[in-house]
């Protein structure tokens, strides 16, 4: 018997949906699921499951750490705890702007001032510029523009400005968190989409000043489908998320990825609709039976290192070192190849 363990936190729908989901259909090939149990891991303890689905960790340290020391025993981790520890959203801009992928114009700030737990002093910064050239990092992004955390979700922290004055009255409220300045998209369309596995990707139309789910199949015209899907593709090739929910902000039929670092999504019945509740319990359910039985130690892991050329790809960022030592880097694709997926 394979198992399959769901972390989870404050969710309601969800997790008893998945879990009876995976156990109807992985029961013929020996898998079945359940919520995992902790109580203290100890060093070298065996893997307890086959696949975990992490969507809580990133709250609780404990959890992070049972999730890296569960990938060394063998278990198959969605989402890659190494990978999701070290991830920021200005670094996904940068790697998804290299990637040729529309991304509105970014500036990571300073941050306005620090936990007071953490011993910094004026000596602790003297590599900051000081005063910071407010006008000129607008004159950059253009007004107005969004601040918005370089971490986190939920909408939280994110003012839109339109002018010195605002921006540095919305700065004033961010400490201790870093944050970034953001191009605005004036957009007409806006598309959120599930994803799952990296290639099966699901563009939803989506309310975001009303934070709602639209059913509505007809949504994008099919050349802007088809250009959404290959984008949301190489972006979770390159990141390595298997479970993910990316936005593009469309404005004059180019899509603009402005968030996708969502690999804890949003999936309560309430808020996604019956109809993609549905959808998501059958796609996750399937996705975790298939990595029970078939997942591969390289799948999980980020491939922007080698999809960009920088070098051949081996720990860290890529593919492990069993998999890729000798060969030679692959050149960047064309986004959308399911190579790997």
């Amino acid at each position: 018997m394979k198992k399959v363990g769901l972390l989870c936190g404050r969710e309601y729908s969800f997790p008893p949906a998945f879990i009876v989901r995976v156990n109807e259909l992985g029961k013929k090939d020996g898998v079945a699921a359940e919520f995992v149990k902790l109580g203290g891991t100890r060093m070298g303890e065996p893997a307890r499951y086959s696949v975990i689905v992490d969507r809580i960790s990133h709250e609780i340290e404990y959890y992070r750490g049972y999730l890296k020391h569960a990938v060394l025993q063998g278990t198959y981790v969605i989402n890659n705890p190494f990978w999701w520890t070290a991830d920021d959203k200005f670094f996904n801009y940068s790697v998804a702007a290299k990637m040729g992928i529309a991304i509105p114009k970014t500036i990571l700030l300073p941050q306005k001032s620090y936990p007071s737990d953490v011993d910094i002093t004026s000596e602790s910064l003297h590599n900051l510029e000081y005063p910071v050239d407010w006008d000129g990092l607008l004159d950059y992004v253009g007004r107005p523009a969004i601040l918005k955390p370089f971490l986190g979700g939920g909408w939280k922290h994110v003012y839109k400005v339109n002018n010195k004055e605002e921006l540095l009255a919305a700065y004033d409220k961010t400490a201790p968190y870093c944050m970034t300045l953001q191009e605005f998209i004036d957009f007409d369309q806006y598309v959120r989409c599930f994803t799952f596995g990296k290639t099966d990707i699901v563009p939803v139309h989506y309310d975001p000043k009303e934070r709602k789910y639209l059913v509505d199949h007809q949504y994008l015209t099919p050349e802007l489908g088809a250009r959404v899907v290959k984008d949301a593709q190489t972006i979770n090739q390159a990141l390595g998320y298997e479970m993910n929910t990316i936005e593009f902000a469309v404005m004059n039929g180019t899509p603009y990825a402005i968030d996708f670092l969502n690999p804890a999504p949003d999936f309560e019945r309430d808020r996604i609709t019956e109809f993609y509740f549905e959808h998501v319990v059958e796609k996750m359910a399937r996705l975790v039976i298939d990595r029970a039985l078939n997942g591969k130690a390289s799948n999980p892991w980020p491939r922007w290192e080698e999809m960009l050329g920088i070098g051949v790809a081996a720990g860290f960022t890529g593919a492990p070192k069993s998999v890729s030592a000798g060969k030679r880097p692959a050149a960047a694709p064309g986004a959308g190849s399911a190579k790997g997926a």
